[in-house]
């Protein structure tokens, strides 16, 4: 076996995305808009019967549990969002767009906002100028934070609270906001989407507002505010807090060269920092 010490972390490995691509079966590839939809029902019947049970419940001791779980089934609402936004739900776009920005919204994520920054982080994974999540940060950007922005992403418990205040103000160094459809963050043909997307969010926290006046902020507050705070701020950061450590190599190297860090064709080598596969990993038979 080869010596774990001798591994380069920014060398290209000796396999391309082609390859990779090849090994998969073609059935992977097709997508079912019946199985997907599927999900989508199985998922907001757990949702509503979730709420049923608390709403007729109403015990504190049921209450966290309640919430522990809601919150993991608005992750899930978000998952499948995710899946429309990477057009993976079906080959309808317009069914994609159309139960991606149900699903979001119904999670106060602004669908196409999301789904566009979201290609552009694909498109450049670990770029320190142009990624848009976990976007690597310079020292020199470091030591221009004010100690209040320092205090906020860098100290427990601040950092839970980043994702909402990305969404409204993005990165550190970075201009724009993921609400506001003439953001740099956008091109001109993608401002009537972001518009759509924005609408379909101050639609929902107007329902929010109207549930509220109805049936009481606290109510509210108990049945959807808290799983909506577990959802993103615990279950999403700890999720991808998780899964960024475990792509750092043994020796902590998580960008390798970024220096020559480039973005390549399917046909080139694999522009991510992963040992190669050792001989027959790849998968050859099942998904």
């Amino acid at each position: 076996m080869e010596n774990k010490d001798d591994f380069d972390a920014s060398a290209a490995p000796p396999f391309r995305i082609a390859d990779i691509r090849a090994v998969i079966p073609k059935h992977c590839w097709i997508k079912n808009p019946w199985r997907s939809m599927s999900y989508v029902f199985r998922d907001v019947i757990a949702v509503f019967a979730l709420l049923a049970a608390a709403a007729y419940l109403n015990s504190w001791f049921i209450r966290p549990l309640y919430w522990v779980a809601q919150g993991k089934m608005f992750w899930a609402l978000f998952v499948l969002g995710h899946d429309c936004g990477h057009e993976s739900f079906s080959h309808d776009p317009i069914l994609n767009d159309v139960v991606g920005h149900i699903l979001h919204s119904t999670i106060l994520v602004r669908y196409h906002g999301w789904r566009i920054s979201h290609k552009t982080h694909h498109q450049n994974h670990g770029n320190v100028e142009k990624d848009e999540s976990w976007v690597p940060m310079p020292e020199k950007l470091y030591k221009s934070l004010s100690i209040e922005t320092r205090l906020m992403r860098f100290t427990i418990p601040f950092p839970l609270f980043a994702y909402p205040t990305c969404l409204w103000h993005r990165s550190p160094g970075k201009t724009g906001s993921h609400f506001n459809p003439s953001s740099t963050l956008f091109s001109p043909q993608d401002r009537k989407h972001v518009t759509t997307s924005t609408a379909c969010w101050i639609a929902m926290v107007g329902f929010l507002v109207y549930f509220s006046f109805v049936f009481g902020s606290s109510l509210t507050f108990k049945l959807y505010g808290v799983p909506y705070l577990i959802c993103p701020k615990f279950l999403w950061h700890g999720w991808m807090l998780s899964l960024t450590f475990i792509t750092m190599d043994m020796s902590g190297n998580f960008l390798g060269n970024v220096a020559s860090f480039a973005f390549m064709p399917p046909s080139a080598p694999v522009p991510y920092n992963i040992p190669p596969p050792r001989p027959g990993t790849l998968p050859n038979r099942r998904c």
